[in-house]
């Protein structure tokens, strides 16, 4: 029988009489992790020794955090906007600062991407998996408790944000292959979803809810699109086929495929335009899917990005499959996405399914029929020039994120047929500085996606089609989506190792890939940098370009900015918003100027900002 309870204590002790004092607590993924009942099982474990905790979980989440001056003049606020009343998890806090309690361990298989890189207790502590054998593991560590953030009608409860995990564990347990209490969290801003989502009350243990527990869901603003991630955008669009299946990645490579599935369907003569200022003579690598969608498409992702609502409203995401639009596994985005799905009709929002992650990371029976033309498109951070993929780590061992479902899709792609795994990828990074260093190598020491696994990648230059193809024409491919101010040192390598003729050359028509012809190409375009709306008003908008731009300057380029602040008109309101209307001191007179010179500064920078 299901107890209710009005305090995370009393559930925290209920747990510790019930499964003893070894607990190992599966917290789901993201959003659907329980706080309030997380923190009072740390607190209860650091006070008493003679409890065991063992946490396992993936992608949790923690308020942005300011690295400079300037950045939390900015953030601050935005912070306490969007993330007022959500609690930060205790051993999250403990295990950032050192303070961890010996006799609790924190496994992740899944890191919030770069924050956990100078941390090495989480280093040490990371589990790499795929994201569909994460179960596996959680059952092999002896799973005792499960704590969930879930919404409720009346006695139904639904898994809602977080069916990924918890689904198969509640069928393992059903059949006798798991022993473990399922407790969860009430939230009343969580979205109440439908179909496999929704549990009986007999199936949790212990229930929390009361108004002192309630919160406002983590919503993470939308990144601002720029113009490399919307020339990735437009590329990654003409590979999806009509009538076909999408998958797709969080992120602004995400964000920008979406826009660009838009505009070929809704704006067909701009996107044509678009991609005709960004190819110009070079000849197509791939068949090109530019036409406006008839027959549309079925989503399967792990994760429901805000986008698919987009495409949906669009009249592109219409192709259903067993009654619905849209299988997915997890979702996390900003307010307004929370917001549709919570007011959205019942009979509407049945067809966005929340389901298991094995059903939309592998193949189930019937998938591959349903699963036509599908197109999985993810983010990288390098790639080689034989066409590895490194997505996940750097290497000197350190993770930056994890595995996820990447690996998954891929392994899709190559088992159903017309399938293709898009891999997206920014071909430059700043690495320090004032210095740009290529994201496509000749070789690096980690590696996500092996190169027998090559499929498709695609930069803000362009496609590269390496499925089945000999080394040597992998590495012209990757050749022709570089940087042209790496190209020749990546094509020395090459040669030196023999895996290019001695006598090849890059064509004409990729030896220009420079940011400057980039910014070119889309600035007659005006291309909006939040074509799905934004969380940040319009001076923060002014701010965020203006912050980019003194992110990763060289010092000349600050120079040039502070003199121009000297002389240049001032944006009042802008300084207002960081405080720096009357600065302060030296240091706050700097940052005035340098944020004054970046606020007027509408220079074609050749940076090509994201």
């Amino acid at each position: 029988m299901t107890r209710r309870h009005s305090a995370a204590d009393s559930v925290a002790d209920a747990i510790v009489a019930e499964v003893g004092r070894n607990i190992v607590l599966g917290l789901p993924l993201g959003l659907g992790k329980a706080p309030h009942i997380a923190n009072a099982l740390y607190a209860r474990a650091a006070a008493d020794p003679s409890i065991k905790l063992t946490i396992f979980t993936a992608l949790t989440l923690e308020k942005p955090r300011p690295h400079s001056d300037l950045e939390r003049r900015f953030l601050m606020p935005v912070v306490e906007r969007l993330f007022g009343d959500w609690p930060e998890l205790l051993h999250v806090q403990a295990l950032r600062h050192g303070t961890l309690a010996a006799n609790v361990e924190v496994n992740e298989f899944f890191f919030l991407a770069g924050r956990w890189l100078g941390v090495p207790l989480a280093q040490q502590s990371y589990i790499s998996a795929n994201y569909s054998q994460a179960m596996g593991y959680l059952l092999d560590r002896g799973v005792n408790v499960v704590a969930q953030l879930v919404a409720r009608q009346g006695d139904a409860y639904s898994l809602s944000c977080n069916p990924d995990l918890t689904l198969d564990l509640l069928r393992e347990r059903r059949e006798g292959r798991a022993d473990f209490l399922l407790v969860g969290q009430v939230n009343d801003a969580l979205p109440f979803m439908p179909g496999d989502a929704v549990v009986d009350e007999a199936a949790f243990a212990h229930v929390l809810e009361s108004p002192q527990t309630q919160f406002g869901l983590f919503a993470p603003p939308r990144e601002p699109i720029g113009p490399k991630a919307y020339a990735i955008g437009l590329h990654a669009a003409r590979l999806v086929a009509d009538g076909g299946t999408l998958q797709v990645g969080i992120g602004a490579e995400g964000d920008a495929a979406i826009q660009a599935l838009l505009l070929r369907h809704k704006q067909n003569a701009v996107f044509q335009q678009a991609v005709g200022r960004l190819t110009g003579n070079a000849p197509p690598l791939v068949r090109e899917e530019d036409a406006p969608f008839v027959e549309g498409l079925y989503g399967v992702s792990e994760m429901f990005v805000d986008g698919f609502l987009d495409l949906f409203d669009a009249g592109i995401l219409k192709r259903e499959v067993d009654g619905a639009l849209l299988h997915a596994a997890f979702f996390l985005g900003p307010q307004a996405f929370y917001d549709r799905l919570r007011t959205m009709p019942t009979a509407l929002l049945d067809k966005f399914r929340m389901t298991s992650v094995r059903t939309t990371n592998e193949l189930p029976p019937g998938a591959r029929a349903a699963r036509v033309k599908a197109r999985f498109i993810n983010n990288a951070m390098m790639a080689t020039l034989l066409g590895a993929v490194v997505s996940d780590g750097l290497e000197d061992g350190r993770v930056v994120s994890g595995v996820g479902g990447q690996h998954n899709f891929v392994t899709q792609a190559f088992a159903l047929p017309d399938a293709r795994s898009i891999i997206t990828l920014k071909s430059t990074r700043e690495a320090k500085p004032g210095k740009t260093a290529s994201n496509i190598r000749w070789r690096y020491g980690h590696v996500t996606i092996p190169r027998h696994e090559r499929d498709i990648v695609v930069t803000e230059y362009g496609i590269a089609d390496l499925r089945g193809r000999t080394d040597a024409e992998v590495v012209a491919a990757m050749l022709s989506v570089a940087d042209s101010r790496f190209q020749d040192e990546l094509l020395r390598e090459a040669k030196d190792a023999g895996k290019i003729a001695r006598t090849y050359q890059i064509p004409a028509a990729h030896r220009d890939n420079t940011p400057l012809r980039l910014e070119r190409a889309l600035a007659p375009l005006e291309l909006p940098p939040f074509p799905f709306g934004t969380e940040f008003t319009q001076v923060e908008q002014r701010l965020l370009v203006a912050l980019e731009k003194l992110e990763g300057a060289a010092p000349s380029a600050l120079l040039h900015l502070a003199l121009k602040g000297l002389s240049g008109t001032s944006d009042g309101e802008a300084l207002s918003r960081m405080r720096l209307e009357r600065p302060k001191g030296v240091g706050q007179r700097l940052s005035a100027l340098l944020l004054k010179g970046a606020l007027g500064d509408n220079r074609v920078t050749g940076r090509a900002g994201t």
